[in-house]
């Protein structure tokens, strides 16, 4: 059975210099998943801001809000 993906991000974050970007990554482009999300990437946020016509970079919580249109589906969103 395979681990949820926070599952996986918080048993690999004690890992010195692994955090939740890196495990994102991992999840997105090594275990294929397609629901991941990763708010903290500065170019997914600058490419939501273009899209959207935004005047700032979006916070963690705009990019999450608008992120929940992309369901199941993030991954390949971003």
């Amino acid at each position: 059975m395979a681990m949820e993906d926070e599952s996986i991000i918080e048993a690999l974050t004690p890992i010195r210099g692994v955090g939740r970007w890196t495990v994102q990554m991992l999840l997105m482009f090594r275990l294929h998943r397609l629901d991941v999300l990763p708010v903290d990437d500065l170019g997914i946020r600058a490419g939501i801001r273009r899209i959207y016509s935004l005047a700032e970079l979006p916070n963690k919580k705009t990019v999450e809000d608008l992120g929940q249109m992309w369901k199941p589906y993030r991954s390949i969103a971003c």
